[in-house]
């Protein structure tokens, strides 16, 4: 018998003995798990024959829209961790962020007993909550990494703080500008302003500009087509007077952004903070079109999802948060820090 066999065994002969709230059985506590009558989760036999027979653990990253630039670490840290624990990994997700289909690939995963262990970065937070629920319920562990989902039956969260990064973002911007800016405005860009990562952004946003005086502009939604993102930006600019800072949610809001801004020849003037470290984005930094940009490490969020599914499966460990943190990147440091892409 395998030690992970004999770890399983011994765990399923304590489990009868006791009320387990948290051990090496991979149950989750009370208040953690609701799915199950006694408030335990229960992993899916198909998956606890894999795991007593020593198969790979096919671990899937649900990404909301994996043509995005930041899938590209999200997908390499994944990567490296399937490689490093020996498990199957792939990076899965419907083009366009459109959340029906992302529910119904991750359904067909479920009803084909397709996935030992399931992350997901969701399009929209609603729409996920009953298909999170429903892998819970079928016994596929399951996280959220990138977008959090507070509400809803996921038994963790990788990925940075949205809310405090949005209200980190604002302070930043107000300490870049200068002289007397009440009245002002400031105009926020998202790729994607219906997604709940956008929402709790720009909530911390809001939250890190109170008492500034200045009025906030938006947030205007872009999409993610680089050409169309541009062309709103630029429309959108050009009914503004007053702006002294800009502002982009995302890797892909950001560069649409500072392009304008570069091209505008208003550098000087106005202020601008972003997301991630694309190249783009560090050649604006570089030239300083952007003052600064926050980088949640992507790489990191594809990594530490799949190595919390795996620990929890081969190794019944605690699933918990992984922060992964929100890193300033400005020309002072742009020479030490990991371009994205």
């Amino acid at each position: 018998m395998s030690p992970r066999t004999l770890l399983r065994s011994l765990c399923a002969a304590t489990a009868a003995a006791t009320a387990l709230t948290l051990t090496a059985c991979g149950a989750v506590t009370a208040g953690d798990a609701t799915g199950s009558d006694d408030g335990s989760f229960k992993i899916a036999p198909y998956i606890q024959q894999r795991i007593d027979d020593d198969k790979p653990m096919r671990i899937k990253l649900s990404y909301h829209d994996p043509s995005l630039a930041f899938a590209t670490p999200i997908s390499s840290g994944m990567k490296k961790a399937g490689k490093e624990f020996g498990a199957d990994v792939s990076l899965i997700g419907p083009t366009g962020g459109d959340a029906a289909k992302q529910v119904s690939e991750i359904q067909t995963l479920i009803q084909q007993k397709a996935v030992d262990g399931l992350a997901v970065s969701s399009a929209s937070s609603d729409a996920l909550k009953p298909i999170i629920s429903q892998a819970y319920k079928a016994g596929i562990p399951i996280i959220s990494f990138n977008t959090d989902n507070p509400d809803s039956q996921q038994m963790g969260f990788v990925g940075q703080d949205l809310k405090g990064s949005g209200k980190s973002q604002a302070e930043e911007l107000r300490k870049n500008l200068n002289g007397n800016v009440k009245g002002k405005s400031v105009v926020v860009f998202s790729v994607d302003t219906g997604a709940g990562w956008s929402h709790d952004r720009f909530n911390g946003f809001k939250e890190g500009l109170d008492g500034s005086g200045l009025k906030i502009v938006g947030p205007v939604n872009v999409g993610n087509e680089p050409s169309s993102a541009y062309n709103t930006v630029e429309s959108t600019m050009s009914g503004q007077s007053g702006v002294v800072a800009v502002a982009g949610l995302d890797c892909c809001s950001t560069t649409a952004a500072a392009k304008w801004v570069a091209q505008s020849g208003q550098a000087d003037k106005i202020a601008m903070g972003g997301f991630d470290l694309l190249t783009q984005t560090a050649e604006y930094i570089d030239k300083g079109v952007l003052n600064f940009t926050i980088s949640q490490n992507p790489s990191e969020q594809g990594y530490q999802a799949v190595k919390v599914l795996y620990d929890f499966l081969t190794e019944g460990t605690e699933i918990t948060g992984v922060d992964t943190g929100a890193q300033f990147v400005t020309r002072d440091n742009l020479a030490d820090a990991t371009v994205e892409d």
